[in-house]
């Protein structure tokens, strides 16, 4: 089983609620849900922070393609003229 830890947060009533009612809907524990939310949250912002220091490495490395070029390229794929 995975070990657990205690988070307290605080909610307006309006989110509250529509826990509430979520967690009744899907009887699914209040508990439950916020922590998928919040593991879904993680894992999405964890992501997109890890995208931009890549593409800063990349930056810095020199391994980028100009914005002519690309629109370049993008014309001669779909032969629109420029």
């Amino acid at each position: 089983m995975v070990e657990t830890t205690t988070l307290t947060l605080r909610l307006d009533r309006t989110l509250k609620a529509d826990l509430d009612r979520l967690a009744g809907e899907t009887r699914r524990s209040k508990s439950y849900l916020a922590a998928q939310a919040i593991k879904d949250f993680v894992a999405e912002e964890l992501q997109i922070i890890d995208g931009i220091r890549q593409a800063q490495a990349d930056s810095r490395a020199g391994r980028v393609v100009s914005h002519d070029a690309v629109m370049a390229g993008l014309a001669n794929r779909f032969n629109l003229a420029e």
